[in-house]
């Protein structure tokens, strides 16, 4: 798995074309598409590329169209405002002459001020729970379906599910989730490196939350991510354990909404995680 984890810090590394242009590659998961996660990441890379001396502490990003695992993706970068206090970038994600994602972020610097959090939630440990890829090849060995190929895929991040999932028979349960992460190997000092990563993991299933009321599951649904949205609270390191808690408070007309918290392993409240998507009943 440590392998992979270089092969998304090699894909987040983008080439430099001119000031406020980048090229990235892709990673093929098994998916016809690029994973969300990875051109989130890769657009927070091209716009912390433009910024001295400020950490993101949001963004806000919307899906346009699929993207081409063959093809690479430029990111354009426009400089909207650097302020006293705070930066703010917007990035669009071009493909085969079509932007695919636009994504605006807000750089600020460390300031003291008022701080408080929600406290963590109880959670099994991730020691006593086992990871999604051991669940994945008991479920799906050798299995030959494409949406189940991409489950099986090797990921860079490790996930530990609180309750594991039911592909097959899923029961209809609460709109809540709960699960443990962290990158498949330790990654250098760098927080703004580190808040990338983030980005990229916390795509990761999100919208499954919201069908869980209804005992709905691949590949009886299509599902694609619309929006998505993160603030960044306090820093955060990947390659320690994360836990990500999180609920659907609605459903309605073909799109789920989900919110998630993200929570270090001593408590600390480090992100906050917003998305809706398409969930069409096939």
């Amino acid at each position: 798995m440590e392998t992979h984890l270089q092969e998304l810090l090699h894909l987040l590394d983008l080439e430099r074309l001119e000031d406020n242009l980048f090229r990235g590659q892709s990673r093929d998961i098994g998916s016809p598409q690029v994973f969300g996660g990875q051109v989130l990441g890769q657009a927070l890379v091209a716009a912390s590329r433009t910024v001295e001396d400020r950490l993101v502490h949001s963004l806000h990003a919307y899906f346009l169209r699929r993207g081409d695992v063959n093809a690479p993706i430029v990111f354009e970068v426009d400089r909207s405002r650097d302020g006293g206090s705070f930066t703010s970038r917007r990035v669009v994600a071009i493909q085969h002459g079509q932007p695919i994602l636009t994504m605006s972020a807000s750089f600020h610097g460390n300031e003291p001020g008022l701080d408080h959090q929600a406290p963590m939630p109880e959670a099994p440990a991730p020691a006593t729970l086992r990871d999604l890829s051991a669940i994945h090849a008991e479920v799906f060995g050798g299995t030959a379906d494409i949406t189940h190929a991409m489950l099986q895929a090797r990921r860079p991040f490790e996930f530990r599910p609180v309750r594991e999932p039911e592909y097959f028979k899923p029961v209809p349960a609460p709109p809540r989730k709960q699960m443990w992460m962290r990158a498949a190997g330790r990654v250098r000092d760098d927080q703004p490196l580190h808040r990338c990563l983030l980005t990229y993991a916390s795509d990761y299933d999100l919208l499954s939350t919201a069908m869980q009321p209804h005992g709905v599951s691949f590949p009886h649904v299509q599902i694609a991510s619309i929006d998505h949205a993160l603030w960044f609270h306090r820093d955060v390191r990947v390659d320690d354990w994360l836990l990500y808690d999180i609920e659907s408070p609605s459903a309605s007309q073909a799109c789920g909404f989900v919110r998630g918290s993200v929570y270090a392993s001593d408590g600390t409240l480090v992100a906050s995680v917003a998305q809706e998507g398409l969930i069409r009943q096939r």
